[in-house]
């Protein structure tokens, strides 16, 4: 039984210990939430700051926000509440703040030199509010920088720049202490860096050996922009009229589609029909050369042919017109030796 008391006095003081810390936790908590003096500020750019930030004096936490909405369709309007214990003078200024480079924020409260506190709701207009840093007009600027350290370095150096832009947090000595590694970092690379600049030499020096060339490529692109420039509306009515164009030759392939759709199946069934009279073309074709040859000496006489007709019919009911000046019977009778053949 004695070899238990000393763990039962431990476990009790830990149980005792663990339910103080709870409610010195929720005290705090319930103490932190509510219950404070209601102030608004409107800030031109409110971004990344949620409902439940901190507000902070000097580094301590004295409130937070409770509600963020838009006013007259240009500034955010927020609303904050602050310890009914910590008095806000006349001209203090309230400035959005990094809490980190996450993105998170809080608002930081500025007294002013007035002596005089500020009332209940009042409102802190755009000329006593600051919008949080522009970090990545900041960044960029860096960006040659950052390149050259490791991640580690880049982190450490964009916290304390955000710091000390913002005037709290790091001090400046520690800004310059982080530059120190960065230079000393460039210093180690300078090998690299002089192989850089020489080769950007050699590539000057070639450019400055063509500078004539270069010269007369850049007055020419000059003029022929400048040409494009005076000639803008005939290429734009050129262009007007290309797409008319376009658009008639679209309507002229929407109509001759369906002939020359019947026109390829007449053509195969032609193709056909000649492949299936192989016989009788190889016939024609083997003829023609005499008929052609016959023919060309009867028209040899003159513009005319001589020709004899065998034989004339005609349909029942039908009228065969006389020729002018003549008397006799048209009629034709096959009785001359050239008709028997």
């Amino acid at each position: 039984m004695k070899s238990l008391t000393p763990t039962i006095v431990k476990s009790l003081v830990f149980i005792v210990v663990t339910v103080l810390a709870t409610v010195a936790l929720g005290a705090t908590i319930r103490s932190s939430s509510g219950g404070g003096t209601s102030y608004t500020a409107l800030f031109t750019d409110a971004t990344s700051l949620n409902k439940g930030d901190d507000v902070r004096m000097a580094g301590v936490r004295v409130g937070q926000v409770d509600d963020i909405s838009v006013s007259d369709h240009r500034v955010a309007k927020v609303r904050f509440e602050v310890d009914p214990d910590v008095p806000l003078m006349r001209g203090t200024v309230a400035a959005l703040r990094f809490r980190n480079l996450v993105g998170q924020r809080y608002i930081a409260l500025n007294q002013g030199d007035s002596s005089v506190s500020m009332p209940a709701g009042a409102v802190f207009d755009t000329d006593h509010t600051q919008p949080a840093l522009n970090l990545t007009m900041l960044f960029n600027g860096f960006q040659p920088l950052f390149r050259l350290l490791d991640p580690d370095d880049v982190n450490k150096l964009s916290y304390q720049i955000v710091q000390v832009f913002q005037g709290e947090g790091s001090t400046v000595e520690s800004l310059l202490s982080s530059t120190a590694r960065l230079t000393k970092t460039i210093a180690a690379k300078d090998r690299v860096i002089g192989q850089l600049i020489d080769n950007l030499n050699s590539v000057l020096a070639v450019v400055n050996g063509r500078a004539d060339e270069l010269s007369t490529t850049i007055v020419t692109l000059q003029r022929l922009v400048s040409g494009l420039a005076e000639d803008r509306k005939t290429i734009g009515s050129t262009l007007d009229g290309l797409g008319d164009l376009t658009v008639s030759v679209s309507g002229l392939l929407e109509e001759g589609r369906a002939p020359l759709k019947r026109s390829i199946v007449s053509l195969g069934a032609l193709s056909k029909n000649l492949s299936d009279n192989e016989p009788v073309i190889d016939d024609f074709l083997a003829k023609l050369p005499i008929k052609l040859d016959a023919l060309g000496r009867t028209a040899s006489y003159g513009s005319w042919l001589n020709g004899y007709v065998c034989s004339i019919q005609t349909q029942p009911g039908t009228t065969f017109p006389q020729p002018e000046g003549y008397r006799g019977d048209y009629g034709a009778k096959p009785v001359a030796e050239r008709c028997n053949g």
